[in-house]
């Protein structure tokens, strides 16, 4: 009996020690450890790391950008399986216990003491969050501390739900997921409320080991985990027997889903991540940026496929380079298939190899084992290419074509049918906005920008060739002269020792039709009229206004060239210069940012410039509910009337409430109203009566714009408008080197354009500006351009501006050559 309370006594007394001995060593590690802890209040504000995100203006997405992929979710927000799958698999207590869990600890150390290592670390939800958040992952003692000790003062200042929402938007998961969101978007492309429960326990198994259980690297071991978890959920009374059964006959159907583009834009896309990198470095990537764009993914859509079948066309015209190889010959110990399945897609390009050929037609292979026929119809075009100039004889049969073997690309055309194709060899660009703000509204930099990431439409300085003509006529008419004066179309010959040759400008026909009217001298592209306007107009008088436009002085040649489009400038430059053309006469800047934002706030918003004149302005202020005499109510809930003017319209219009998110600036005036009205109306012309005539397709008398070739077809252009929507298009190659001889801005750009604009201006009605003030129409002589006389049957109605319209009546006398200044010096060209 004595010896038995001996050892009762002995035994409390070791427990004591024990129990004093962890007491004394929980203190004074708590004593050490705690003043470098961090602050568990930083977790209410902790800021995930989450992509930059690009949207178009109606919310697709464009463009995902960092390291991280993180979708943070409401705890609220996610299904109950959710967080009953992850407490099944990590911590079923999570609900009961402070924040660490004894009996999960004890487990940890009788597994330390037995095997001499640390094999798990008996954490708990909290202290996964303590860890992720705040501390390294290194398996050492002194973390665990830390993590215990974080830990419990986690659980004293946050609820358990915050907790949990804590950790599931911050644990990894995987394949550069972090978050349960995240992960459901890699694994299976849906949201996590999207999700079964089978699915959901898939995620729940990842934490333990993103890598080791993850179901795309090994299913079967995943396979295991996920019907652990949900056994587990059975036992804990959190799903039934019925449940269980069913979940765990579910397939593994996880496999990677890249980040959900929901719209092809990437030249636009790297437009703004340049930009946001510009403004916030490397931020850009982990902050959670939501950036919304000026783009319509309707006409996006439109301009990707426009420019894509303008090159197929172009490659049409210029005959077939080949196939890129032959499998059978090439790649036999891969195997075609193999081989197809690895090769990615150019653009609207698919790899095919051909399986046999006939008489009428050939039988492809395509990716993933399926099958297509090209007809006779769309191969009968490749003839072989010899040069930019020059093409084989035309093919007779399939078989002059393709053979059994051959890697060849392919397209599917409007009709559904696969055609055969190849990389286009030149490039193109083409840039759409809003006229009257500069919103971008679709942009395109080229064929396939994962090929090649330089952007055509902003980067490619080009020569403009005649589509800068307008510009020089606008600037003549500024000067005072009109769509009536007489310029002749007729040869010039410069000569100079200094030269060391003659320049002899000539029209892109080689001939010469004598004198014309200005008008006809634009809708035509008459280089001789073009540069006796220059001369006429005056060199310096020229570059004032196109100064005055918006064009950098240091691209403007200073001699008769220009009038030729002797200037070189982007894709985005011109097109600037042409919403002078099309909003009536005003300057506005291009941009593409409508709207940056947060989870917490706006930090930016577009302030975009409005071409505006006093109409305008009122209407404007009629939508705002502010016009003159108008009562509105001010901050202080007292009503004052606001004279209107286009100052206080400004001040107006500035964000006077939170839902209030743009402010509209007027822009500035560069043009006459009545200069440009003549101007849209000769640019009308070269849509009915010039080189613009494709574009009729539209069946619009609200269209005008211009084509542009330069010297040896290095360049193409046509760029087209009504009040609404401008477009530009290039057509060339990145080399500089000639597009082909018979290469024009009317064959080679137009056909993109009108392809774009069908889809973009569908539906819509036609629209044209107010003719201003200041302006006369007249009866005049085709011939003279003076006022037409009583009964000429040839006699023709003009616009004039009011001061310079005509006085005399035409006597049908047409001016000689000797009547026109033909003074002209090398000094005027060089």
């Amino acid at each position: 009996m004595k010896r038995s309370v001996k050892f009762l006594k002995f035994l409390c007394w070791s427990i004591l020690t024990v129990a004093s001995g962890i007491l004394l060593v929980s203190a004074s590690a708590y004593l050490y450890l705690s003043p470098s802890l961090p602050s568990v209040d930083s977790l209410r504000d902790a800021k995930l790391q989450t992509p930059l995100r690009i949207y178009s203006q109606d919310n697709l997405l464009i463009a995902e950008f960092g390291e991280k992929r993180r979708s943070p979710i409401d705890i609220d927000d996610t299904p109950p399986s959710l967080t009953k799958a992850f407490m099944a698999a990590e911590d079923d207590r999570f609900y009961s216990h402070p924040g660490v869990d004894i009996v999960g600890l004890l487990r940890a150390a009788v597994q330390l003491v037995s095997t001499g290592s640390i094999q798990s670390g008996g954490s708990t939800i909290t202290m996964q969050v303590a860890k992720n958040f705040f501390l390294s992952h290194e398996r050492v003692f002194s973390r665990k501390f830390n993590e215990i000790l974080l830990a419990l003062q986690i659980e004293r200042q946050l609820s358990k739900d915050e907790i949990f929402e804590l950790y599931l938007n911050k644990i990894y998961l995987g394949h550069r997921s972090y978050g349960v969101e995240a992960a459901a978007q890699v694994y299976y492309g849906k949201s996590i409320n999207e999700l079964n429960l089978a699915q959901i326990a898939m995620i729940a198994g990842l934490p333990k080991a993103p890598s080791r259980y993850n179901p795309i690297n090994d299913p079967q071991r995943s396979l295991i985990r996920r019907d652990w978890i949900l056994g587990r959920m059975k036992d804990l009374g959190y799903i039934s027997e019925t449940d269980f059964r069913s979940a765990i006959t579910e397939p593994v159907t996880a496999s990677y889903h890249g980040a959900k583009i929901e719209l092809q834009a990437p030249y636009v896309a790297e437009m703004v991540r340049q930009q946001m990198f510009e403004q916030y470095g490397s931020e850009t990537y982990t902050e959670g940026f939501r950036v919304f764009t000026t783009v319509d993914s309707h006409l996006q859509e439109a301009a990707n496929l426009s420019v894509a079948n303008g090159l197929m066309a172009y490659n049409e015209r210029h005959g077939y380079l080949g196939p890129v190889t032959n499998l059978v010959q090439d790649a036999p110990e891969e195997g075609w298939q193999v081989k197809l399945n690895k090769t990615p897609d150019q653009g609207i390009l698919q790899p095919a190899m051909v399986i046999t050929v006939d008489d009428e037609q050939a039988f492809v292979g395509l990716k993933n084992d399926n099958t297509g026929t090209l007809s006779w119809d769309n191969m009968s075009w490749a003839r072989p290419f010899l040069s930019v100039n020059s093409m084989g004889p035309t093919p007779k049969k399939p078989a002059d074509i393709l053979k059994p073997g051959d890697q060849i690309w392919v397209r599917i055309t409007s009709k559904g049918e696969y055609r055969l194709a190849q990389e286009p060899q030149a490039q193109s660009a083409l840039i759409s906005m809003h006229p009257d703000n500069g919103a971008v509204l679709a942009l395109v930099g080229g064929y396939n920008f994962y090929d090649s990431m330089y952007n055509r439409a902003t980067q490619a300085v080009r020569q403009a060739g005649s589509s800068f003509k307008p510009f020089v006529y606008a600037s003549a008419l500024a000067n005072g002269m009109t769509p009536a004066t007489i310029i002749n179309d007729a040869p010039i010959v410069f000569d100079d020792a200094q030269l060391e040759d003659s320049w002899r400008p000539n029209n892109d026909n080689m001939k010469f039709n004598g004198p014309m009217r200005l008008r006809e001298g634009l809708y035509r592209s008459r280089n001789l009229v073009s540069i006796r306007v220059l001369r006429q107009t005056g060199i310096n008088n020229t570059i004032r206004f196109l100064k005055q436009i918006g064009f950098k002085e240091s691209s403007l040649s200073r001699d008769l060239s220009l009038s030729l489009g002797n200037v070189s400038m982007t894709p985005m430059e011109l097109a600037s210069g042409y919403a002078v053309l099309a909003n009536g006469g005003y300057q506005v800047e291009p941009y593409f940012i409508t709207r940056v934002e947060t989870d917490d706030e706006v930090l930016y918003e577009a302030q975009p410039v409005l071409a505006c004149d006093s109409d305008c302005a009122t209407k404007l202020a009629t939508e705002m509910g502010v016009i003159e005499g108008t009562q509105t109510e001010n901050s202080e809930s007292e009503f004052v009337e606001l004279p209107l003017t286009e100052n206080t319209l400004n001040d107006v219009l500035s964000p006077q409430e939170e839902n209030r998110t743009i402010k509209p600036k007027i822009a500035k005036s560069v043009m006459s109203p009545q200069v440009n009205f003549i101007m849209n109306d000769i640019l009308r012309d070269v849509i009915w009566k010039g080189t613009g005539r494709r574009a009729q397709a539209l069946n619009r008398h609200d269209i005008g714009g211009k084509t542009g070739t330069t010297n040896d077809s290095k360049d193409a252009w046509f760029v087209g408008f009504n009040p609404e929507i401008l477009t530009a298009v290039w057509v060339g190659m990145d080399d500089y080197s000639t597009l082909g001889r018979w290469e024009y801005g009317a064959n080679a750009a137009l056909p993109t354009w009108l392809s774009y604009m069908k889809v973009a201006l569908d539906g819509k009605p036609e629209t044209k500006r107010p003719q201003p003030e200041g302006l006369v129409t007249l009866k005049i002589s085709r011939e003279t351009g003076k006022l037409a006389a009583p009964g000429d049957p040839n006699a023709i109605f003009e616009i004039f501006r009011k001061e310079l319209a005509p006085q005399q009546f035409s006597d049908e006398s047409i001016p000689s050559l000797n009547d026109i200044n033909e003074e002209f010096s090398p000094e005027d060209l060089f």
